[in-house]
């Protein structure tokens, strides 16, 4: 009896514009405020689309008969001595996970980060997402560093709330509402530290084979 091999049936290509709204959507099933609320705060549709407009190639989705089965989104970071490839976000829909999804989406993006100058490969999740730390040890990846993040209400704050309160104010005595500051592109060659501000791979809490990847 002949075997089939499902990870046969995975086609990795780029990320095209009528993608954007299916991974953006998967990524709001996967990165939960329930499960990682910083994750969902940082996940938005800007995320896809400013990595779609800036690093395409970089930028690549996996699909099973025209369905999405999952996707990596990266960034190439050059400094002056070392051009680094940066994997910030990754996700496999439930229905695909533990079929080589992953392992697939980032062997490919890795290739083409590497043809195109990348010598060190970073990737960052969050601490208690078990399943992704044993995925990224398993591809290779190692060096752990812990990295704290730390949070504020601005409205509760003595000092910040009594400015909000007083934006909130002059803006009535206006007439008007400030509107929210528009995107800023990302630049191509980041800072160091931005290194640390996206983590990814949103995993399910309950059992390890509802894990994304």
């Amino acid at each position: 009896m002949s075997s089939f091999d499902e990870t046969e049936a995975i086609y990795v290509r780029e990320l095209g514009i009528d993608d954007i709204a299916p991974v953006y959507h998967l990524g709001e099933e996967l990165f939960t405020s329930d499960l990682y609320p910083y994750l969902y705060r940082t996940w938005d549709e800007w995320e896809v689309i400013g990595l779609y407009n800036t690093d395409p190639e970089y930028c690549l989705v996996a699909e099973r008969d025209g369905e999405l089965a999952g996707f990596v989104l990266g960034t190439i970071i050059t400094k002056a001595s070392w051009t680094y490839g940066y994997i910030l976000w990754l996700g496999v829909s439930p229905k695909f996970q533990r079929r080589g999804v992953a392992d697939k989406l980032v062997d490919k993006v890795v290739a083409r980060m590497i043809e195109d100058g990348a010598r060190f490969m970073l990737v960052d999740t969050d601490p208690t997402n078990v399943s992704a730390l044993k995925f990224f040890n398993r591809k290779g990846f190692g060096n752990i560093r812990q990295h704290i993040f730390l949070s504020m209400n601005l409205s509760k704050h003595e000092y910040y709330g009594r400015l909000i309160d007083y934006e909130h104010q002059k803006a009535e005595r206006a007439g008007y509402r400030r509107s929210r500051p528009a995107i800023r592109a990302r630049k191509p060659d980041s800072a160091a530290n931005e290194i640390l501000l996206n983590p990814l791979v949103s995993e399910s809490q309950t059992t390890e084979d509802q894990s994304p990847i």
